[in-house]
């Protein structure tokens, strides 16, 4: 498993593999990306923690509408590209949180 951390107000949008843009006519599924319960605070943004598969090699993130109002992201179509991170990285982070916190799923 790969893992990265997404602030709230982001989502996922395109997904990239080794032979380029996932494709989900050729997997005949989605890439697997799920959001874990576990969360970061970094320079007062909640970062969660997600996990993809080993497949992907890369993530485009973009601002949800809406949710980035009082947000210094509020630039209209701005995208980043997510590297991927390794679970030893990701333990590494959470440690080194001033914040960390773990939402108990009901």
């Amino acid at each position: 498993m790969k893992y990265f951390f997404l602030s709230d107000g982001w989502s996922v949008g395109r997904v990239w593999e080794f032979g380029g843009l996932w494709n989900e006519a050729s997997w005949r599924r989605k890439p697997e990306i799920h959001q874990t319960s576990l969360c970061i605070w970094e320079n007062s943004e909640k970062l969660w923690l997600y996990r993809v598969e080993e497949a992907v090699l890369m993530v485009e993130v973009k601002p949800t509408g809406g949710t980035l109002e009082n947000s210094v992201t509020r630039t209209i179509g701005q995208v980043v590209l997510k590297r991927l991170i390794t679970a030893d990285q990701a333990i590494d982070l959470l440690s080194k949180a001033d914040t960390f916190a773990n939402a108990v799923e009901s």
